[in-house]
Order: structure tokens, then sequence, then C-alpha cells
């Protein structure tokens, strides 16, 4: 078995009969960086995470396991004493701690729901019934309307609550 990471890969490449033409056209990487790779030769690289992603874009397309490849690349580069800063083997995860726990019964999501449609829909039909009582009040006829009715002459028009000419006054 080959020693390290660019061997593996260099092998894997040759046992399916792909050029480094291919791979660079495929991965957009340079030939002369992926001879890096298979060389060990990480300095000519640009460094830092464009590494780790050329190892992984590499082991990608000749079928090589990733994550494999890019922990070995890792372990490659703590061996030599390179860039172990650059080098992120474990995902960082942050935590928040509460004393509230995180999980709440689907049963009392449901519940709360359920409420707060309740809540909305009584808030809906309340101020649906105010605007109806508002607006049949606005539909009678304020008191000065008859007085100005009458004031104008309409001639043979009628016009309701009017006689037929629109002069007589139907009073209640």
């Amino acid at each position: 078995m080959a020693a390290t990471i660019g061997e593996q890969l260099r092998l894997a490449r040759e046992e399916r009969g792909i050029p480094l033409r291919e791979i660079s056209d495929e991965t957009r990487i340079s030939v002369r960086y992926l001879e890096a790779i298979e060389s060990n030769d990480y300095k000519r690289l640009p460094g830092g995470i464009f590494n780790r992603s050329f190892v992984k874009a590499y082991a990608r397309c000749v079928g090589y396991d990733e994550k494999e490849a890019v922990e070995a690349y890792a372990r490659h580069m703590r061996d030599q004493g390179e860039g172990s800063d650059d080098v992120v083997t474990t995902p960082l995860h942050s935590k928040v701690y509460t004393d509230i726990p995180a999980t709440r019964s689907p049963v009392l999501t449901v519940v709360l729901a359920i409420l707060i449609l309740a809540i909305l829909t009584v808030g809906a039909l309340a101020a649906l019934h105010w605007f109806q009582k508002r607006s049949a009040g606005s539909n009678e006829a304020p008191v000065g309307t008859v007085a100005i009715l009458e004031s104008h002459t309409f001639g043979n028009v009628p016009v309701p609550g009017f006689g037929k000419t629109g002069h007589e006054r139907v009073l209640q």
C-alpha cells in the first residue's frame, strides 16, 4: 500500500487510466497543482483551505474516499509540522446551553397552535362585527339630508323616500 495520500491518489488515477489533463479539466485545478499533490509537495499549492479542497476534488474525481483523503492530508501536514493551524479535521459546532429543555412535546405544540388560531379568529370576527355595525350606522341618512334634497328641484324624477316628484316629503 502506498505511504502518502499523494501516492494513493496517483495510484487510484492510474488504475482508472485517467490522465492528469482530464482531472484538471473536470476539477478546474491546474495540472501543476495536481502534480504537486501527487508528489506531496504542498508548498507549491496556494495553501489553507484551497489545499484541502484540491485534495478533496482530486479524490472525488478518481473515486477515492474524500473524507479519508482530507484526513490523510491533515495527518501528513501534522507529521511535517507545517500549517497545523490551517488543517481542521473535525468540524466546529457552536453549543448554546440553557436551562430550558430543547425539545417540546408535539401535543403541546399543536395545542398552542390551535389556541393562537382561535384567538386570531375571535379577533377577526370581532373586528368584522365592529365594521359591519359601524357601516350600518352610516347608511342611515343624516338629519340635514332631507333639507338638502327638498331645496333642489328634481322635476318629475322620483327620489326614493319622497313623493312622486321629489317635492313631497314622506314623514312617519
